[in-house]
């Protein structure tokens, strides 16, 4: 079943009538081709609800629809994953953003590092963000997440570490670790403390990940994480790409939530 976004205020409960609008209106009435009766699902992105939908009308700029019925999801982690990703050479930076989309991060902020290849300005950085945050949409409809994790502007290493000070876990993998024991006691004080903040505190709990370019960090960004807090880790003997490396780092954290005890 195709999933598509629309404003909450196009969601109307007590007439049980739903509004899609925009370019999600022409992929629906001119790509798909669909007719009056054909099912949809339909998030806000403000909320883990699935509106269940059929086509009832088009009109000239949008899709009129009956709510059929809502079911709260459950789609969307415990956590917000920020991904701190390291601008990586060529189009790697897509697939980062549609791969970890798909794998539950809630927002993905790149970061302008001392071995990056590639050097943005501020229009070719507006540009770029534009197009990757419509592939966090596609990969969000894709995946039938509640929410479009929001791509950021570039970011320099300082800015990050700043933006990140007042999130709960902090991370950053580091190829110069040994062993596995920092990276399974980070996972199990991320795990205790989520199931007890899940009834003790309503705020969500934040993670924050901080991923090399190609060249890896330099000693002196190492350095100005920890002392900021971030907690070097290991991701095992294999040196992963910067492009998988986070796809790893999320996947662990939503088994981790997931398995009991």
């Amino acid at each position: 079943m195709y999933h598509f976004f629309t404003d909450a205020a196009n969601i109307d409960r007590e007439s049980h009538k739903v509004r899609i609008e925009g370019s999600d209106y022409n992929h629906i009435r001119n790509v798909l081709r669909m007719d009056i009766g054909e099912e949809l699902s339909v998030g806000t992105g403000e909320d883990d609800n699935e509106y269940r939908v059929a086509i009832a009308e088009f009109t000239e700029d949008a899709v009129l629809c009956d709510l059929l019925f809502v079911k709260e999801s459950g789609v969307e982690s415990p956590v917000r994953t920020i991904l701190f990703q390291g601008l990586p050479k060529g189009d790697k930076m897509e697939t980062v953003i549609q791969k970890c989309v798909e794998l539950g991060v809630y927002e993905i902020v790149p970061v302008s590092l001392s071995r990056c290849v590639v050097k943005l300005d501020d229009k070719k950085a507006k540009a770029k963000v534009a197009r990757w945050q419509g592939i966090s949409e596609a990969a969000a409809k894709q995946s039938k997440r509640a929410v479009i994790p929001e791509i950021k502007m570039p970011m320099s290493m300082q800015e990050a570490l700043e933006y990140a000070k007042d999130m709960d876990a902090k991370a950053i993998p580091y190829e110069l670790c040994e062993g596995m024991d920092e990276t399974a006691a980070f996972f199990r004080r991320l795990k205790k403390e989520v199931l007890s903040t899940k009834t003790d505190n309503p705020a969500p709990y934040r993670v924050a990940i901080f991923i090399g370019p190609e060249g890896g960090f330099t000693e002196e960004e190492i350095k100005a994480a920890r002392e900021a807090g971030v907690e070097p880790v290991s991701l095992g003997k294999r040196i992963l790409r910067t492009e998988t490396a986070g796809m790893a780092v999320l996947a662990w954290i939503d088994y981790c939530l997931e398995v009991e005890a």
